[in-house]
């Protein structure tokens, strides 16, 4: 799971009705209001942000530990607001199946007290991009000498901060945590393959994550150059779809937000360009909240540009509700669904095409 406290801009300043005031960067360096006082940069914000990341952790942990995340409890999972929706009769008819196979194990003598089936193990990560805040927290392991910046487990550069002769590439190859690149349409596929080479010398497994971001059309016209590049290279990569940012447009009531279904098309492009290239869909990243927001438009329960603003809490990007988290993770389970019946019909076990 990812966040920030810090906001990269593409101006540093912002103009209202006239005024011209310092862009938000984010909780730990200024504030959000339109005022002159809340836009000066305040180092105490700093600490503050630190310590509310720990509290949050901690809270996560006491979460993932303490019984929550029991297999036995994926009932209680679900939101009251998604309830009685489409989705979560899906999701309540996959718990049912859930909770009839944890029953079988337990019949069979495999106890669902095990600790695998209560605990859940989770990563943290965000934008290596306030690089005083990542130099404090960052130490040399006693053991290996290798040094990890301890602010969280994994840390990505983005596209404003990615040159090869840049200060956040310069930190980054120093530490040994694993890394992300967050792609766009913009990038060049030589200069993808430099930039890999730059953060990962040895070509080690598992410490490159390419997080492509750039829209549907994009995606199916630039991705597959991106791919071929890479494979050409012989490097070890794992490809992400990150197809929230690539999909942010303005309201006509001024606020940000994501179309539910350029998200899903973006998706879609991403899982048919792999297939395409025989390459692996490795993962996909949304940015979601579990409280009952309007700040991405579509999906099942059809928010509109007119709904926007009765639930519209971010500081920072529009979000998915649940209703429309569960609604993606249920395509992309059909999909996955889809494509692993396609690869057993291609490659058959024991000369059948069912498994």
């Amino acid at each position: 799971m990812a966040g920030q406290f810090a906001k990269p801009r593409s101006e540093p300043f912002e103009v209202r009705d006239g005024v011209k005031l310092p862009s938000y960067r984010g909780d730990n360096i200024n504030g959000d209001a339109f005022d002159e006082k809340s836009r000066i940069p305040d180092p105490q914000r700093l600490l503050r942000a630190y310590l509310q990341s720990v509290g949050t952790l901690n809270l996560l942990r006491a979460f993932a530990t303490g019984g929550y995340a029991a297999m036995q409890r994926v009932s209680d999972w679900n939101l009251d607001f998604v309830e009685h929706s489409e989705q979560g009769n899906r999701y309540m008819e996959l718990a049912q199946r859930v909770d009839e196979a944890i029953g079988f194990l337990d019949a069979a003598g495999a106890t669902s007290d095990n600790p695998i089936m209560n605990t859940v193990e989770f990563w943290v990560s965000h934008e290596c991009l306030h690089l005083l805040y990542e130099q404090a927290l960052t130490r040399e392991d006693s053991t290996t000498g290798h040094y990890y910046d301890c602010s969280a487990h994994m840390l990505w550069v983005g596209e404003r901060t990615r040159q090869l002769d840049g200060a956040h590439v310069e930190f980054l190859r120093g530490v040994s945590n694993p890394l992300g690149i967050k792609v766009s349409d913009k990038m060049d596929p030589t200069e993808l393959v430099k930039l890999c080479e730059v953060l990962n010398p040895h070509n080690k497994p598992g410490r490159l994550t390419i997080i492509t971001r750039m829209g549907a059309e994009n995606m199916r016209k630039k991705l597959p150059h991106l791919i071929r590049a890479v494979r050409q290279a012989g490097l070890i990569v794992t490809w992400v779809s990150d197809p929230m940012h690539g999909n942010t447009i303005k309201a006509p009531c001024g606020l940000k937000t994501r179309p539910f279904d350029a998200i899903r098309a973006e998706l879609r492009a991403f899982f048919d360009v792999h297939e395409q290239e025989g390459s692996y869909p490795g993962g996909v990243h949304l940015e979601m909240t579990g409280q009952n927001v309007t700040e991405c438009i579509g999906g099942s329960k059809a928010v509109t540009d007119s709904d926007l603003t009765s639930r519209y809490h971010t500081h920072c990007d529009p979000r998915l509700n649940a209703s429309q988290s569960l609604e993606l993770a249920f395509l992309i389970a059909d999909r996955l669904r889809k494509d692993r019946l396609k690869s057993n019909k291609d490659f058959p076990v024991n000369g059948s095409s069912k498994v």
